[in-house]
């Protein structure tokens, strides 16, 4: 599986990563990537841009770097009924969202919780990724969120970064199998991502991809050999 695109990451905006939107930009054409999205975090992440920072993005012309940038964002799930951090009206000015759960942004609920938490968040016709749900220290049921991800036109995220080494997210490894099954079952898209911090990760899915071949993943269901396919699935709803 050629491997052309990267669609979640973080420059220097996002307040802990440590590359310029030049400098991830550069790396990807290196890496012979043909599609990359920039995906601040939303407001709600300490430390990060303020949501002023999202009504500017189109100053980022992709012509003049020669490779395809999308604009998103990571939107940061608030409650366990999905609320997520930009408004709607800011939302439009971006090509798609990832909504993910994060620790300084909500607390681990129970399994319930956190399920409807995310299936929530699916609802938002912005919401195109869920972002690393095989997070060990948010239980979630994986065939719900699977099934309505199918429904709601919304891609599961395998995320390089829960699998590394030393990584914050300890056991997403062993639970990965689950949410792949889960896919399967579901026939629900799935999108490696970098989550790139620095410019030295982006196009790095090492680990996601020892992941999907450990479980002989159905390669049709994995979009990132596909760059048209993903602008076309973005653009669907």
């Amino acid at each position: 599986m050629k491997d052309l695109l990267d669609a979640h990451m973080h420059t220097i905006a996002s307040g802990h990563a440590y590359s310029t939107v030049r400098e991830m930009v550069t790396a990807a054409k290196e890496k012979g990537l043909k599609l990359i999205g920039l995906t601040e975090h939303a407001p709600a992440m300490p430390g990060t841009c303020n949501e002023i920072y999202f009504y500017n993005l189109r100053v980022i012309r992709p012509e003049a770097y020669g490779i395809d940038i999308l604009k998103g964002a990571e939107l940061n799930i608030l409650d366990y009924s999905g609320s997520t951090d930009l408004r709607a009206e800011t939302l439009k000015k971006l090509d798609y969202a990832i909504a993910s759960l994060h620790e300084p942004c909500i607390a681990p609920g129970t399994k319930e919780e956190n399920t409807r938490a995310i299936v929530g968040a699916m609802r938002n016709p912005k919401v195109r990724i869920i972002g690393h749900p095989d997070n060990p220290h948010y239980p979630v049921d994986f065939d719900r969120i699977a099934r309505t991800a199918a429904v709601h036109h919304v891609m599961i995220e395998i995320n390089n970064s829960s699998y590394r080494p030393g990584g914050s997210r300890y056991g997403a490894r062993e639970l990965v199998g689950e949410l792949l099954a889960a896919c399967r079952r579901a026939g629900t898209m799935v999108i490696m991502g970098s989550d790139a911090h620095i410019d030295l990760d982006v196009g790095n899915h090492e680990y996601a991809r020892e992941m999907i071949e450990k479980y002989d993943f159905p390669e049709e269901l994995v979009i990132n050999s596909r760059p048209e396919d993903f602008k076309a699935w973005i653009e669907r709803w």
